[in-house]
């Protein structure tokens, strides 16, 4: 019997090539379809948590918690999706600062509009 890891040895016969599969047909009974590596499914949690964030006001949070417990486990499982989790909590972060900016803004607005009496309580 001949090693088929080893190079042509004299008197062994090649086995025929096997053709390619057509496209969009599916694999034999009992094959494996190779699979890339899974994506986390905080990562996108996060990353669409933060966006709808970014609409609503609302999913900032949802996303920074999302995005770090995701990268966590991307760490320890090795998924896809690392760049997503980023992503989400830089946008969940930027997110959270401008809200409190503006609304200290508002409230500053508010108080010298009060104060220089364009606003009154009667």
């Amino acid at each position: 019997m001949t090693d088929p890891n080893l190079p042509d040895q004299p008197g062994s016969v090649p086995p025929p090539p096997q053709p390619a599969p057509a496209y969009g047909t599916a694999p034999a009974y009992g094959q494996t379809v190779p699979t890339g590596a899974k994506t986390n499914t905080l990562a996108i949690v996060s990353l669409v948590a933060s966006l709808i964030g970014l609409v609503s006001g609302i999913g900032f949070l949802v996303g920074i918690i999302c995005g770090h417990i995701s990268l966590g486990q991307i760490k320890k499982t090795g998924e896809q999706g690392r760049g997503m989790a980023i992503a989400g909590l830089i946008i969940g972060y930027v997110g959270i600062v401008l809200s409190i900016i503006l609304t200290i803004l508002f409230f500053a607005v508010f108080a010298s509009l009060w104060q220089a009496g364009y606003i009154t309580n009667y």
